[in-house]
């Protein structure tokens, strides 16, 4: 299984940016994906979630700014991010949450390459 992620760059502070992350393989199903981001010299930490049953959680830091949606028949999730702020720069990284393989075996974790985005002031 792979995740692959898109849609980073450099954007001006409010302005808008969406990323993509495509999940590639032979997946079953995947019960929750997400975005988490790392900023220079941080810990990784939580921005978006959502679950197969569209169930959303957010970071507080993100909340009305950020909206997380997917497609579950392309295995892909998407983070809109509107508002941006200077502090929102970091690495995003794309994250699936128990994939169920077609072959069976346990359900596992996968995380994506990391798309960077940085927002100018």
């Amino acid at each position: 299984v792979q995740l692959q992620a898109s849609g980073g760059g450099l954007v001006q502070a409010g302005g808008s940016l969406r990323l993509s992350c495509a999940a590639s393989g032979s997946i079953s199903s995947i019960n929750a994906m997400g975005w988490y981001r790392q900023a220079p010299g941080k810990q990784r930490e939580l921005v978006a979630t959502i679950t197969s049953g569209g169930r959303t959680n957010y970071a507080d830091s993100v909340k009305g700014r950020f909206t997380i949606s997917r497609d579950n028949a392309k295995n892909t999730v998407y983070l809109q991010m509107n508002i941006l702020k200077p502090e929102d720069t970091a690495v995003y990284y794309c994250n699936a949450d128990s994939v169920a393989l077609r072959y069976g075996g346990t359900l596992r974790n996968y995380w994506g390459q990391g798309t960077e985005l940085t927002v100018s002031s």
